[in-house]
């Protein structure tokens, strides 16, 4: 069985300052090819999101195929939205 391909979009920035990495919204990555660009801290948040799609599971709350969520960077709180694409 293939794995989906996964896509993480930066939808929304709720916190007074600018991500220091320098995410924007609207800014998109592909989980296998470009994980490399994406903030660390993001990234260690987004993991399990990523496993429970991927999986066939789902995040409550969420449309089938999504999960939305913030980065823990309090200062920031840049939110992302992971789907499932082919």
């Amino acid at each position: 069985m293939k794995r989906p391909k996964i896509k993480i979009t930066l939808i929304d920035q709720k916190g007074e300052k600018g991500c220091h990495r320098g995410h924007k919204i609207g800014d998109t990555f592909d989980f296998d090819t470009e994980r490399g660009k994406i903030c660390p801290m993001v990234m260690h948040v987004a993991f399990p999101y990523i496993d429970i799609l991927r999986y066939g599971g789902s995040v409550p709350g969420n449309e089938p195929g999504t999960a939305v969520f913030c980065c823990p960077d309090a200062d920031t709180i840049n939110v992302f939205k992971i789907e499932i694409y082919e």
